[in-house]
């Protein structure tokens, strides 16, 4: 498992083993990108969490908690670093 837990991810996962190592909810095969993307496609929790039965709503606001993290981080473009 990651450090993940350390920010307050307790069910965002890390295994080199399940998915290549991307980040996963609770060590299952369930990818966080695509709990994003089915949000994204407009999804509602409820359809989710009816399709895939074994998620839990603190997986799903997780998963959007930990994309929002992710993009709060500063991104420096070299050219821009440079001048």
């Amino acid at each position: 498992m990651g450090e993940s837990w350390m920010l307050g991810f307790d069910r965002i996962t890390f295994d080199p083993n399940v998915m290549g190592g991307r980040a996963c909810i609770r060590g299952m095969r369930i990818t966080v990108s695509l709990i994003l993307n089915l949000a994204a496609n407009g999804l509602s929790e409820r359809e989710i969490l009816t399709d895939y039965p074994y998620l839990e709503p603190e997986d799903i606001y997780q998963a959007l908690a930990y994309a929002a993290w992710l993009a709060d981080e500063s991104v420096y473009a070299p050219e821009l670093v440079a001048a």
